[in-house]
């Protein structure tokens, strides 16, 4: 549990973490943590310890050799042992539990027995040792607010990037669109203003011929017809500069949709992605054709319509990914 792991980095052992969570009914850490101070010197508290034992693992001390170990002297003049002192820092320690426990926590290993009895904390410790309790509380709860805060703005800076790559992407598709209409335009005023020229060139034609009666001229002799066109020998193979391409979905309907001859197949897909409402979140799905039969795969994407054979017009299936 998070909150036996949170006592006992404030250095309270796991058995005493664990009753005083049962004490107070699991209601969390604080409650706890105040009972824990208020039966600091209570001997009821370490139910189910025994003077010698080894309460965890963590109240263990680290092996050390036979130099180093953990010694005890006998009372002086048969004195009662009434505490344990650390020969290295000098603090008091209640019983061998708690000589464990700091042996763990700070690996000094030299210990005597004392007969002076350690003081209960008063009121003004306990609520000095509360205070900083909290404080540490307090200081890893903002240090975890502060790494979710990063986090939730590392994940908002990707959802951007994302969002701002799919805009792009149909920004380009929508030029593409616009300068294909625009050629399209172009070639269709081109063609209009041919026609309109060859219609007043015949206007001008009959009324030359019609001046030329009038006046009792015979007629210009017509010009001799063109000779027929020579066969041109076979010559390279057509080109094209547009793909007429029909998406068959799952569901059986389908969608067309002309592309340029030199646009990729990752045109394709991101032109069914905007126009399938039940492909535009995902990508596990296949391009693939029939006939000849090939699943497009990851490389294709980036090969043009033309190379992948697709000109001019093609019908490629969609199925969804397994």
């Amino acid at each position: 549990m998070a909150e036996i792991e949170t006592l006992i980095e404030m250095g309270f052992s796991k058995e005493r973490a664990e009753k005083a969570l049962a004490v107070t009914n699991y209601k969390g850490v604080e409650p706890a943590m105040e009972w824990l101070l208020a039966h600091a010197d209570d001997p009821a508290a370490d139910v189910g310890q025994t003077v010698g034992s080894t309460s965890s693992a963590d109240a263990a001390p680290p092996p050390a050799p036979e130099s180093s170990t953990t010694t005890t002297q006998e009372p002086v003049d048969g004195a009662e042992v009434k505490s344990y002192k650390c020969d290295v820092c000098g603090k008091l320690l209640k019983d061998q539990d708690e000589m464990e426990y700091h042996a763990a926590k700070t690996d000094h290993s030299s210990f005597s027995e004392s007969t002076e009895e350690k003081k209960a904390l008063t009121e003004e410790e306990k609520k000095a040792q509360l205070a900083l309790l909290e404080e540490r509380m307090k200081q890893k709860r903002k240090e975890r607010e502060e790494r979710e805060k990063a986090e939730a703005l590392e994940r908002e800076r990707v959802r951007i990037k994302s969002g701002k790559e799919m805009q792009d992407a149909r920004l380009r598709l929508q030029e593409q669109e616009m300068q294909k209409l625009v050629e399209q335009r172009r070639r269709e005023k081109v063609e209009d203003q041919k026609a309109r020229e060859r219609v007043r060139a015949q206007i001008e034609a009959d009324k030359q011929a019609r001046k030329l009666a009038a006046s009792g001229q015979p007629p210009a002799a017509a010009p001799a017809p063109a000779p027929p066109p020579v066969a041109a020998p076979a010559g390279p193979k057509a080109t094209y500069e547009q793909a007429r391409i029909q998406l068959r979905l799952p569901d059986g309907q389908a969608i067309a949709h002309t592309f340029g001859a030199k646009e990729q197949l990752a045109a394709v897909r991101l032109f069914l992605q905007m126009n399938a409402e039940e492909f535009a979140q995902q990508d596990s799905f296949k391009l693939m054709t029939t006939f000849p039969k090939k699943i497009f795969t990851t490389e294709d994407y980036d090969k043009p319509l033309d190379l992948l054979g697709l000109v001019p017009s093609a019908v490629i299936i969609v199925s969804r990914g397994q």
